[in-house]
């Protein structure tokens, strides 16, 4: 694992509210009984509580067009962060044609990630509610591979109006389960080495599948993929998608030997698609895509 204060993005979560509910969902959409919506009050004290922080300041969802207060959202982003190349979002464009005026004002073009999940060529997402600690029994393999996770390598940390965390799947978990929350967001929250977060580690990760090499599922299918301890926690929060049936159960023992099999057969959990967006006319695979169309990178 990295320290927090290497990830290129942290990213503020203000709301978990989505018009979508795609399977695998990293924000567990579907699940929640009721949404939330951060407060501006919040909103400020998330980013003041970035202070010195050199990399990317994210605002996501769910879907963060969503939030009733986006467009006051947007003008604590721009007061609050000066430097516009901190500022990024991720949306799926909803509310696209409402909000681009002032999306266009607060964020540049390559720093907004724009992903609609309407390509059903493409698309697939990690099952992220089969517990490591359920399929693995092997519990060395189990923590090697957790240190490695491409969610904390690859991602983002994450701030919810619970606090902050290590890891933006860890946040979703963590409100979506009614965990304990995250560090206090006091000024330099997020100058912590593994060692520093490592209670978040042991709370959240042996329960997430991020970590374990296995076949992912499309992001259009009907059902999340589920362990069977997880499924009770779901049945006991009465989770709207488990209600409806949304889900099946994953108990199979996972050996060295099976995830290896997965890893050479070309496992990226990473890329949910072969390419990249930044609205709904605007597409590039690489920086020298943008180069070549004299974009910002």
């Amino acid at each position: 694992m990295i320290p927090i204060y290497r990830m290129k993005v942290i990213q503020i979560e203000i709301t978990n509210a989505c018009n979508q509910q795609c399977s695998q969902c990293t924000r567990f959409i579907g699940h929640h009984k009721k949404p939330f919506f951060m407060d501006l009050d919040m909103v400020a004290k998330a980013i003041e509580s970035l202070e010195g922080y050199k990399e990317q300041i994210g605002i996501m969802g769910g879907e963060p067009t969503l939030h009733p207060q986006f467009k006051e959202v947007c003008e604590i982003v721009e007061k609050l962060i000066p430097n516009r190349r901190q500022r990024a979002l991720w949306t799926n464009g909803f509310k696209w044609d409402e909000y681009k005026e002032i999306i266009s004002k607060t964020f540049d073009k390559d720093m907004i990630v724009y992903n609609d999940h309407k390509d059903m060529e493409v698309g697939e997402h990690q099952p992220l509610l089969v517990a490591a600690e359920e399929i693995l029994a092997d519990r060395e393999l189990m923590w090697r591979l957790i240190g490695n996770c491409w969610v904390q390598w690859r991602w983002a940390a994450s701030i919810t109006p619970k606090g902050g965390f290590f890891c933006e799947v860890a946040a979703a978990q963590d409100y979506l389960l009614n965990g304990p929350g995250g560090y206090p967001l006091k000024k330099g929250w997020w100058d912590k080495n593994p060692n520093e977060f490592m209670d978040q580690v042991k709370r959240y990760c042996p329960r997430c599948g991020g970590a374990i090499p296995m076949e992912r599922v499309s992001s259009h299918a009907a059902y999340d993929l589920v362990s069977p301890k997880n499924a009770e926690r779901l049945k006991a929060l009465g989770s709207p998608k488990y209600v409806k049936g949304n889900y099946k159960i994953f108990d199979k023992k996972l050996t060295e030997e099976d995830i290896e099999r997965v890893v050479r057969a070309g496992w990226t959990p990473w890329s949910h698609r072969p390419y990249k967006q930044s609205g709904p006319e605007i597409k590039w695979t690489d920086k020298n895509e943008l180069r070549e169309n004299n974009k910002i990178i």
